[in-house]
């Protein structure tokens, strides 16, 4: 199993100018090979593009500057792009699971830069520095081990002008002993995530917190004139407030994740359609200050690296409707109703834990099963006299999809 080990770095001044040169000559590189992919009517292959576009372009007047960095990742930008392409394709056919690829685009030098080396353009030594071709030695801050000899090394310079190493490498799965507990997560705005057990976890809401801050270094940067220094220098302003908001929203998912899979043994999480949620404009900010899709994301990896099993189950389940004791459907509820009584049962439900124990009961349900029949029950609960609600559909949709197959995937562990 493959995985990434990301280390800040501070160059000096000679090589920030090395490294941007780098980031120049890989941008010029992708976005050539790119213009000759859109005026070709048939897709050139990786051999024709690496010719013409680094190996004659080096003889150019105009590319001649090609020569003063590594080829390595040069040949790796052409690389990507063709995986960029396969992408596309793979996407298009149905082959490629979860929302649809764009074809590839041209690079901007005010954007994010990165470089691949692969192990002819680098070396981990062992006073703790890493050789870079044609870059020199640098020194990053490890902050743990790596544990294994990386495969390959990207480069990463982020909007904010923060430097970074991001190894590649290969892990073995850590497997835990299994604690038979299983737990469902139910994901909400007011509380970030609520547990069949009754615990609850707030949100930071980085972006909450910032926006005010934002507002403003936004508002100084709309002032500036276009192409002056001082808006480079307003823009980086504003970057590293969205950097710090981003790393502030990632150090909660992955704290939060990593101590979820550690104390159980299956996961059961709802499918939610975050992205048709975000339209809606007066939710959207805050669904998007959350990071529902990332600590999925970091979920499913982690589950994958520990031994665990990750379920999914439909987001058509009436989790929120359904009392967890008696299998009652009392129907569809308003957001501002955090807490309901049954009128089969009387039992006062808190609506988040219920819709977690909801969520963790459809998890044990088969592929073919629904824990929610129409008849307002739950599976293995006696039928209680009372009125089921009401359903627009004949059918229930509940699939409930299992992502911890031990296959070499790459993960993402810390982004």
């Amino acid at each position: 199993m493959k995985a990434r080990y990301r280390y800040r770095f501070y160059p000096t001044v000679g090589q920030q100018q090395k490294l941007a040169q780098l980031f120049g000559c890989v941008r010029v590189v992708w976005n050539d090979a790119l213009a000759l992919c859109k005026q070709s009517q048939k897709l050139p292959s990786n051999g024709e593009l690496q010719k013409r576009c680094i190996t004659q372009a080096k003889k150019l007047e105009g590319r001649s500057w090609l020569k003063d960095v590594s080829v390595v990742p040069l040949q790796q930008s052409v690389a990507d792009l063709g995986v960029a392409y396969k992408n596309f394709f793979d996407s298009l056919k149905g082959k490629r699971k979860g929302r649809k690829v764009n074809l590839p685009k041209f690079k901007k030098r005010t954007s994010r830069q990165s470089a691949r080396l692969t192990q002819r353009g680098f070396r981990v030594k062992n006073n703790g520095k890493v050789y870079l071709a044609k870059i020199g030695d640098v020194k990053p801050i490890w902050s743990r081990e790596l544990p294994a000899i990386p495969s390959s090394v990207t480069i990463i310079k982020d909007c904010a002008g923060r430097y970074f190493l991001s190894f590649v490498v290969e892990i073995n799965p850590q497997q835990r002993p299994n604690n038979h507990k299983s737990i469902g997560v139910d994901l909400g705005i007011t509380d970030f995530a609520t547990t069949s057990n009754g615990e609850k976890y707030k949100a930071p809401k980085p972006l909450k917190r910032r926006l005010k801050r934002l507002r403003k270094l936004q508002r100084n940067l709309a002032r500036k004139t276009k192409g002056s220094r001082r808006r480079e220098k307003a823009k980086k302003r504003v970057a590293k407030l969205h950097a710090k908001v981003k790393d502030t929203r990632a150090d909660f998912l992955h704290k939060l994740s990593t101590k979820i899979i550690r104390e159980n043994q299956t996961i059961v999480l709802e499918d939610l359609n975050v992205s048709g949620m975000v339209k809606n404009r007066k939710l959207s900010r805050a669904i998007s200050d959350l990071g529902w899709r990332d600590f999925r994301t970091m979920l499913e990896t982690k589950s994958v690296m520990y031994g665990r099993e990750f379920k999914v189950i439909s987001r058509w389940e009436p989790t929120s409707q359904t009392c967890s004791c008696c299998g009652f459907r009392g129907g569809k509820k308003e957001l501002g109703i955090r807490e309901w009584t049954c009128l089969n049962c009387g039992a006062v439900h808190d609506r988040d834990i219920n819709a977690a124990i909801n969520i963790l009961v459809a998890g044990g349900q088969s592929e073919t099963q629904s824990a929610f029949p129409i008849g307002g029950n739950l599976r293995g609960v006696a039928p209680l006299n009372g009125r089921g609600g009401r359903h627009k559909t004949t059918t229930v949709a509940a699939t409930c999809e299992t992502s911890t197959q031990l296959e070499p995937v790459q993960l993402s562990l810390f982004g």
